[in-house]
């Protein structure tokens, strides 16, 4: 049943057919034609994937998320970073990259990082005299990164769905995976900028810093409200997302005042199609996963690689090779729900730490993001500058190298992601 199983799943997949749909269909259709069991059963597992309290953060941070975009939030962020490092050599596009991570630490969707920032700033480096491929490529890389700073949506079907590992160590060790991130990528910018002799804006003065960052406060504290009460104890997780909605609200319809009826309705409309089209690719893998184990599948495989692969580093390379290829082809959040229940028992008999397995895996889905021919980011990047994906490809292929450098970092030296969970620990 395995067997026809992954076959009309990649024969779906070959045909376009959504993810879903290659994930539900095929599960049903092994079960039918392959054994004697119920049908209805398949049903129950999908109500059943969906019925745990901490997936009811995943509309909500989508909900926050659209908020912020159109309430203001993301502007004012913007002008924040630009007051903070744009004098700098590359500050224009070293203010693409942090605000990326800002926001994806406010939204956790990558494509809305993608949307919010490059309406705002692609024009910009255009004007600053970076090329279109440069500015596209940064733009498609700088998105990505919210998949591993929290509150990471990724993350969150990780440890609730997946695996049952802690969600909040799962944040903390995401931040640290972030940061290397977006330092090793800060430092290629200054390179090359420093290299080509690029533009830069005049050094903010005192009270255009101070201007800057009494505007964007508001802005500014949502992360600090979202993972100080989550690392307080204060509230979990999934209490985090509700309360990062109301606050996101608040704040753009009273303090920014940018939020009217019409936009509101747009937002929720936008957040219940998006939260729709996440929450039925949950419940579809839930059917695949059950089959899969109930198969024997998962075991199997542990089985063969601690046999055959006694190296954790071996292991990591070829987990990493065989995730970065299918990160060019597959959505992070289908990846993750596909490859996490076959890695992870042999990862275990080979006494590896659960959480740096699942940034590791996170990382690599993340940089599939914009890995052509199929990374998502490409195509929301391709709807700002026009380009098509040969002119994209020189741009990207320079962020590629960049940040599978960072990879590695995460991958072999564990303490860079997870020292702040040895802190807090």
């Amino acid at each position: 049943m395995t067997t026809l199983l992954f076959i009309l799943i990649i024969i779906f997949l070959f045909t376009s057919a959504p993810i879903f749909v290659a994930l539900g269909l095929g599960s049903f259709l092994s079960v039918v034609f392959m054994s004697d069991t119920d049908p209805m059963i398949l049903v129950q597992r999908m109500f059943g994937g969906l019925d745990q309290f901490a997936l009811m953060a995943l509309p909500f941070f989508i909900f926050a998320a659209n908020i912020m975009e159109g309430g203001g939030l993301s502007d004012r962020i913007l002008r924040w970073a630009r007051a903070l490092v744009g004098h700098m050599a590359g500050g224009v596009a070293m203010t693409t990259q942090v605000s990326s991570m800002f926001f994806g630490a406010l939204s956790g969707s990558s494509p809305a990082t993608v949307i919010a920032i490059g309406k705002i700033m692609y024009p910009e480096l255009l004007r600053r005299e970076y090329s279109p491929s440069f500015s596209a490529g940064l733009l498609a890389s700088a998105g990505s990164i919210s998949l591993i700073i929290p509150p990471s949506i990724t993350l969150i079907v990780l440890g609730s769905v997946i695996t049952t590992l802690s969600v909040s160590d799962l944040f903390t060790a995401g931040i640290g995976a972030g940061l290397i991130i977006g330092l090793v990528t800060i430092a290629y910018i200054y390179w090359f900028s420093k290299k080509h002799n690029m533009p830069r804006d005049t050094k903010a003065t005192k009270r255009e810093l101070f201007a800057s960052t009494r505007s964007a406060f508001w802005a500014l504290l949502i992360p600090v409200i979202i993972l100080g009460g989550i690392y307080g104890g204060i509230f979990t997780p999934t209490e985090a997302a509700g309360i990062a909605a109301v606050y996101a609200l608040a704040i753009s319809a009273f303090v920014y005042r940018e939020m009217s009826w019409q936009n509101f309705y747009r937002v929720c409309v936008d957040s219940a199609i998006t939260s729709a089209q996440v929450l039925v690719l949950v419940a579809a893998a839930q059917i695949l996963g059950w089959l899969l184990t109930r198969g024997g599948l998962p075991q199997q495989i542990a089985t063969f690689m601690t046999e055959n692969i006694e190296s954790v580093l071996l292991f990591f390379l070829v987990l990493n090779v065989a995730l970065l290829f299918m990160g060019m082809f597959m959505e992070g959040i289908a990846a993750i729900i596909i490859v996490a229940p076959l890695i992870f028992p042999a990862a275990m008999q080979m006494g590896i730490d659960p959480v740096h397995l699942g940034i590791v895996m996170i990382v690599n889905l993340a940089i599939g993001m914009y890995t052509p021919p199929f990374g998502i980011n490409i195509f929301v990047t391709q709807t700002i500058s026009d380009l098509d994906m040969v002119e994209m490809i020189p741009g990207l292929r320079k962020f590629l190298f960049v940040q599978v450098i960072a990879l590695l970092i995460i991958t072999y030296i564990p303490a860079s992601s997870l020292f702040l969970l040895y802190l807090f620990n």
